[in-house]
């Protein structure tokens, strides 16, 4: 729709202009990205980029204990205009982070704000409360209006007790008009060609958001509300039976969390849109200890180690293994996950375990030990197990299992975060909500499941972690933060040949689409979920692996289409440069062009698709170039297959 169109549909949602609205108008410091919001009764929005409207006029609101949901009327506007760099403790995307945004705020006569701000790659706006003593949330309206035709990436779920492990159905606008349609966030829309993607961030002591569709072309931000009846239900679930009718309890001034919409003329940039980040709580305190890097990971193989002397399992033997193996390659990490421990007492080991031996030899060899717990135990013992790890030399936890993400939950997620900071441990959350600020705000939380990742390969019979998956989630669920796919298969086969295997997993899609995986998706904490004894068969990709870092200080996107292919280029911390590039089940060539890199002269080493890739997709060939930034080099990728490369200065 054009800006006429437009000024027609926000005339006939709007009414005619009467003299008692208050009409405001904010836009991005480039001037493309404009807001429109009108006051009255009620508060609407509409989105514009470059004069075409991405969201329809809708409304927004809040109504609390103590003030109702309008009329509204403004007290007094505050604008603002920062520009200023981010240098995050953690370096996901990049070391610098470029922030600028204009902010209008409008003051209501009913103690609350509302602070909007463009940027030039998005908008957000949040509530500011300035209540004294306690009171409810009751409700929080956050509208989209898209239209009919519109398209959508859209993770359907089921109910608000998920993993939010999901595939992105594609959809239209029309199709989720139902108000049954709830979805977890992000979601990801096409409005004309231009790509909107709707989430969340500085997600503190509030529920989380969903979508659901009204009956019309407006998705609505929908929220569980606080919980009155909860029942365990095994040594990791507890299910809410009944809810509160209100969100979230507060206690004096309050900030909601913002919510989120990304701009993308091109679809390659949501994969450098750092608005979670920009936008989520910073962090106070000392977090130079914090360690991102790479952990070898046992779930996922099964401990099925083999051409050892001992019997392979959870036990000390074993355990030591992975730790003589990640001490070889210089990876950081050990994850010890389900099985070290009782699930319901982490202070009781398994009996073939010896964590005080495996502490002490772990430690001689410069590897760090991260264990897993399910979020119900560690809650219920937070205090005793932190200690205890501690005195184990422990490094980081891998929570698991919340599977929600109302105000409680919520909290627990700060309240882990705290605990784990304050005995210098990392945390890595699974069975989890997407990522929205927590990173930022604690840099120890460094890496968040809640994506449909390789783990589910290993029973997976609908053969959904595919390349198309693959290559779809990155512009979704990564654009919320770090995503723990748990990548590294060895054993690779194209989608004919593939099946499960539960102590001996396949991937679908060839041996450099694993690989590639290492630069285009985004994890501080990076695993390495295959069998160390496949990776010692595999010199030359551990050539790779062993290299390639978890933390970057420049991204560029290079190429790249929501479900159709990525090639990113980043450049590591000590200057060197990796490539990957990833398709779906379509073969295809891309090209190279290597005026990212500086002036010199260049060691490309490649890892490509072999020329059987297509049959065979363990087939994989490498190859050293010299390059320049003058370069052009054909990225040829068999069908589910990838390309990755790293690229070192001669000169």
């Amino acid at each position: 729709m054009n800006l006429k169109g437009w000024m027609l549909s926000w005339l006939a949602a709007t009414g005619s202009i009467a003299a008692t609205a208050q009409e405001y108008t904010l836009r991005s410091p480039d001037g493309k990205t404009e807001i429109r919001v009108s006051v009255r009764d009620s508060i609407r929005y509409s989105l514009s980029y470059n004069g075409k409207v991405l969201l329809q006029p809708t409304t927004i609101g809040l109504a609390t204990s103590v003030a109702a949901n309008g009329p509204w009327k403004v007290n007094s506007t505050r604008t603002s205009s920062v520009t200023q760099q981010l240098r995050p403790v953690v370096k996901q995307k990049s070391a610098v982070i470029e922030d600028h945004y204009d902010q209008l705020q409008l003051n209501f006569k009913n103690r609350s704000s509302l602070q909007w701000r463009a940027y030039n790659n998005g908008i957000a706006w949040r509530w500011l409360i300035s209540n004294k003593g306690a009171y409810e949330v009751i409700s929080e309206q956050a509208g989209f209006a898209l239209q009919t035709k519109d398209s959508a990436w859209y993770p359907v779920e089921d109910g608000f007790f998920s993993h939010n492990e999901r595939r992105y159905q594609q959809l239209t606008v029309n199709n989720i008009r139902d108000n049954k349609s709830l979805a977890s966030l992000p979601a990801l829309f096409s409005v004309d060609g231009t790509k909107i993607l709707i989430t969340e961030t500085a997600l503190l002591n509030y529920a989380g958001m969903w979508l659901q569709g009204n009956g019309s072309n407006t998705l609505q931000g929908v929220f569980p509300h606080y919980p009155i009846q909860k029942k365990i239900t095994s040594d990791r679930d507890e299910e809410v039976s009944s809810r509160e009718p209100f969100i979230a309890k507060k206690e004096g001034a309050a900030q909601l969390p913002w919510r989120i919409i990304m701009i993308a003329p091109e679809d390659k940039d949501l994969l450098v849109n750092e608005l979670p980040y920009q936008l989520a709580e910073p962090s106070s305190g000392d977090y130079s200890w914090v360690k991102p890097g790479k952990a070898i990971w046992d779930w996922w193989n099964d401990n099925n180690i083999y051409q050892v002397d001992f019997r392979a399992g959870i036990n000390t033997a074993t355990y030591k293994y992975y730790i003589d193996f990640a001490a070889k390659y210089g990876l950081e990490y050990v994850v010890l996950d389900e099985g070290w421990s009782d699930t319901r007492n982490l202070l009781k080991t398994s009996p073939d375990i010896d964590m005080e031996a495996l502490s002490q030899y772990a430690a001689s060899k410069n590897v760090g030990i991260i264990l897993w717990t399910t979020w119900l135990a560690l809650d219920q013992q937070l205090d005793a197990a932190m200690d205890q790890f501690s005195r184990w030399n422990i490094k980081g936890i891998k929570v698991d299992f919340m599977q929600r993400d109302d105000q409680q939950m919520v909290n627990y997620y700060e309240r882990v975060a705290k605990s784990a900071a304050a005995h210098k441990m990392l945390v890595d959350f699974h069975g989890a909500y997407k990522p929205a600020g927590l990173q930022r705000t604690y840099p120890n939380v460094i890496s968040f499941e809640g994506v449909y990742g390789l783990e589910q390969s290993k029973g997976d019979q609908s053969k959904s972690i595919g390349p198309d998956h693959n290559v779809t989630f990155p512009f979704i669920r990564m654009a919320a933060g770090p995503a723990d796919y748990t990548p590294g298969a060895m054993l690779n086969a194209q989608k004919n040949d593939w099946a499960p295997h539960w102590s001996n997993p396949m991937s679908i899609g060839t041996r450099c689409h694993q690989l590639a995986m290492y630069v285009v998706y985004e994890s501080p904490l990076q695993m390495l979920a295959d069998n160390p004894t496949h990776y010692y068969k595999e010199p030359e990709c551990m050539q790779f692996l062993q290299a390639v870092p978890s933390v970057w200080d420049t991204t560029i996107p290079l190429q790249a289409s929501v479900g159709q292919y990525i090639l990113t280029a980043r450049k590591a911390g000590n200057g060197d440069w990796y490539v990957g590039g990833m398709t779906n089940y379509t073969a295809r060539t891309l090209t190279l062009d290597c005026s990212f890199l500086p002036e010199g002269t260049y060691s490309m080493q490649v890892w490509k698709d072999g020329i059987n890739a297509d049959r065979n997709a363990q087939d994989y060939k490498m190859e050293q170039i010299t390059v320049t930034k003058n370069s052009k080099v054909p990225v040829v990728m068999s069908i589910g297959g990838g390309w990755a490369a790293r690229i070192v200065r001669k000169n």
